[in-house]
């Protein structure tokens, strides 16, 4: 049983319970919050928003269904001039409705807010970080739930390269790009399978889940605004709807970039409709550019790579740069870098790809199966611990260090780079919950085990994972490099750069560090 509260927006609402058919993430949406007691409100707000349909029997219609949502009333509201203050100016009436939501969820009424809408997502990261970690997408909600509720159920995908032929032009993960483009199917034969290009598939139980289409291309081919003669065209990225909680387009995305950047690439790019707002702002947030439209109305989007190493200039963030750049950071002063050791059962959760993919077989050598090298979701990615550190910051460096392990070839080795984003502290449950929901991968009986109170706070650090040392470092090596002076740290400790050189030489991740 669970006293969490979801507050959804209109346009939420209305993929619920308008005439069109429900897409498989809003359906899920509701059947997980009914199946594990999680409150689900409308704003009294919502109201305004429907009041203002000309169409009197569509507006009938949906305030007789909303009724069936608990309302969520008489919301003490401050000030017009302390909510601009706030959350921005508020000219239109709608703008009013949207910054009532983000004030209950701000003050506390409801754990998260949950909508579709990128301008609420907008003026929450505007007004605070850590307001916008609990304003969700659908997919945002159906994933938290999924990971707070049902860890039993997890299975991860696996990303495998196949040939175009290799994929069944049948499968129904094509079937909304048929309707988008009417010559689909005779461009999947001619170009793709006849010219055996390249994908990504992300499987789940031995079904296409997640798709990415590749072709290499000359800029002469490309026409892109920025140049280079080696260029990437992602022609395909696509999820299948029932998958789209998964977060398989951020796992999509991550194995673009780092296959991009390792082999040299000078760009990426991409062609998207404009109604594709959540791939348009995860692309606009790791670097993106919107660099036109083309003839078929598409907006282009490309990301220049590059192998030198990022020099920030006075007052910069690095984490900004960090993103924007990705997967390049700044790697050197004054960027510190630091060493986070943790125990085998938390790397796991946090790397699954790692997981065991070398594990000790029964005859005690080691084996690596198709079945356990398994890619994590996500770029962005949570660590909590209760270290007493004050000196990270963002743009910090994280390098992992997995303690002993029984039967891990990786174990007592650092194996893998983050770089902070955000560093905050939870003193309760309720904290870990709100703080974490958009990265966790832990259960919220896990969450609870931290037994997080303001006496001893959980440290929570949002970083956006950059790569695996291959093959990782291990204790012995860290010994004689001088990265360790005998014992492994038991917390977060500072690495000085003479300390962290050493790892950075084991870093190939195709740019100069």
């Amino acid at each position: 049983m669970t006293d969490r509260k979801l507050l959804i927006d209109t346009n939420v609402f209305i993929g619920l319970e308008d005439q069109h058919e429900v897409a498989p993430e809003f359906a899920q949406l509701l059947q997980l919050c009914n199946q594990h007691s999680v409150h689900v409100f409308v704003h009294e707000a919502a109201f305004a928003d429907i009041a203002r349909d000309t169409n009197i029997p569509r507006r009938n219609v949906s305030v007789s269904k909303i009724r069936k949502f608990q309302q969520l009333r008489n919301v003490r509201q401050p000030s017009r001039a302390a909510l601009e203050q706030r959350f921005g100016a508020m000219p239109r009436p709608n703008d009013w409705v949207d910054v009532a939501l983000l004030h209950a969820l701000d003050i506390g009424a409801v754990d998260f807010l949950v909508t579709e809408d990128q301008g609420i997502h907008g003026r929450a990261r505007r007004a605070t970080p850590p307001l916008a970690d609990r304003v969700l997408t659908v997919v945002d909600a159906v994933a938290w739930l999924r990971a707070s509720f049902e860890p039993t159920r997890v299975t991860l995908p696996f990303v495998e390269e196949v040939p175009a032929h290799a994929i069944d032009q049948a499968d129904d993960i094509f079937d909304s790009l048929r309707q988008g483009y009417p010559d689909f199917d005779q461009w999947w034969r001619t170009k793709c399978v006849r010219g055996h290009r390249l994908c990504w598939a992300a499987t789940i139980d031995n079904e296409l889940a997640g798709l990415v289409v590749r072709k290499e291309e000359t800029h002469a081919e490309a026409k892109t605004r920025f140049p280079g003669p080696k260029i990437l065209k992602i022609c395909t990225l696509k999820v299948k709807p029932k998958y789209r909680g998964e977060k398989l387009g951020e796992l999509l995305l991550k194995q673009v970039l780092w296959f991009a950047q390792k082999n040299a690439f000078d760009l990426v790019y991409l062609t998207t409709f404009s109604d594709q707002r959540i791939l348009i702002s995860v692309l606009l947030y790791y670097g993106f550019e919107n660099t036109g439209t083309n003839a078929r109305g598409e907006e282009i989007y490309e990301k220049p790579l590059c192998r030198d190493r990022v020099e920030p200039a006075p007052g910069q963030s690095l984490f900004d740069l960090a993103r924007t750049n990705y997967p390049r950071f700044v790697g050197h002063p004054p960027a510190e870098a630091f060493c986070v050791p943790i125990r085998g059962e938390y790397h796991d959760i946090l790397f699954p790809e790692l997981a065991a993919k070398l594990q000790e077989d029964l005859f005690g050598s080691y084996s690596s199966s198709k079945e356990k090298r398994t890619p994590g979701n996500t770029i962005r990615k949570v660590y909590l611990c209760r270290a007493s550190t004050s000196r990270l910051r963002p743009g910090s460096i994280l390098l992992f260090y997995r303690s002993r392990s029984q039967g891990y070839v990786a174990s007592q080795s650092v194996t893998s780079v983050g770089v902070v984003e955000a560093i905050t502290e939870a003193s309760s449950l309720n904290d870990l919950v709100r703080i974490t929901a958009k990265r966790s991968v832990y259960s919220e009986e896990q969450l609870a085990e931290f037994r997080a109170t303001k006496a001893h706070p959980v440290k929570v650090i949002d970083f956006l994972l950059i790569g695996h040392i291959e093959p990782p470092m291990k204790l012995a090596e860290l010994n004689n490099e001088g990265v360790f002076a005998g014992h492994p740290p038991q917390s977060i400790c500072h690495l000085t750069p003479p300390r962290f050189e050493p790892l950075k030489r084991r870093m190939s991740f195709g740019f100069e560090i």
